[in-house]
């Protein structure tokens, strides 16, 4: 199983223009897990996962982290990501 941690804030930019490539990918790539979590309303999560910038994305598959990136990267990249760990 393959999740994608997307973590966001409300006062973030980037994090604006990334939700809605986001919710793009989740009604393409179905296979695929999808959770937002905000870091100020879920800080000691996201401390305890080492974030440290928004937005900050982690894909997992089988509950091991394989990738991260932090920012904003087009849609087609992020996808292309995703799906070379299906």
């Amino acid at each position: 199983m393959v999740t994608v941690k997307r973590y966001t804030a409300t006062w973030c930019g980037p994090c604006k223009q990334l939700a809605p490539v986001f919710e793009e990918l989740k009604n393409e790539i179905t296979e695929v897990t999808f959770e937002t979590i905000d870091v100020d309303q879920n800080k000691e999560y996201a401390i305890n996962q080492g974030i440290v910038s928004v937005p900050t994305v982690i894909l997992e598959k089988d509950g091991q982290q394989v990738y991260y990136f932090s920012g904003v990267l087009p849609k087609s990249v992020i996808a292309g990501i995703i799906k070379k760990y299906l």
